[in-house]
């Protein structure tokens, strides 16, 4: 919006969907790739959409057809923490929104609570926290957290939540969050073929913004 700070969008795209058994970023919902749903929400709240987990950065590969930036993994075989510490080498505005392209049931009213947070915040990373946890893949960074990120990935870490330990957090409750999803599913992710399943069904022939 006018007046207000930019911020960046990252979407991660790089895991290798083991469990799926096919590429889940091409999966689609109501007609839509989840890639191309991930990438039209993040850049309807940030205004700019970057995809990391490319093996290029323009052209010839998995996402042709898309007017994202693909960028390729700087640690490809790090699980999404080495997306984030990409997203944020690439970053040049302070506050970046990063999500896992694999969450099909985000929504940009909650997206846009979650960039206003940030907004107000001073710490380096705003996290929603889950039952199970942080969710660390629906989340805002900021640029600077990037080089505590980068030493835990050289380190060896390898689980995002270690590899944010170092840096000052703020968590979104789930009383907070659940205003903008009763059930409890923003944070669901698509792992496996039940999950995909289960998806289009809660989609049924509904087409996916």
């Amino acid at each position: 919006m006018a007046g207000e700070e930019r911020i960046g969008g990252f979407v991660l795209a790089g895991g290798e969907s083991s469990r799926m058994g096919r590429d889940k970023a091409l999966l689609e919902l109501g007609g839509v790739t989840l890639i191309a749903r991930a990438a039209n929400l993040c850049e309807s709240v940030a205004g700019e959409c970057a995809i990391v987990g490319g093996a290029r950065s323009r052209g010839g590969g998995r996402f042709d057809g898309l007017t994202a930036q693909v960028i390729a993994d700087d640690f490809p075989r790090a699980g999404p923490l080495g997306g984030i510490a990409t997203a944020l080498r690439v970053a040049t505005q302070d506050w970046n929104l990063v999500m896992a392209c694999d969450l099909p049931y985000l929504t940009r009213e909650w997206l846009e609570f979650l960039v206003e947070r940030a907004r107000r915040s001073e710490a380096e990373a705003v996290l929603p926290m889950n039952e199970r946890g942080a969710e660390p893949l629906c989340a805002m960074y900021r640029k600077r957290a990037e080089a505590a990120i980068r030493a835990a990935l050289e380190s060896g870490t390898r689980k995002v939540t270690n590899g944010l330990s170092k840096i000052h957090t703020e968590f979104i409750e789930p009383s907070e969050w659940k205003a903008f999803d009763s059930e409890g599913l923003l944070f669901k992710n698509m792992n496996s073929p039940e999950d995909y399943e289960e998806a289009r069904a809660r989609f049924g022939g509904r087409q996916t913004r």
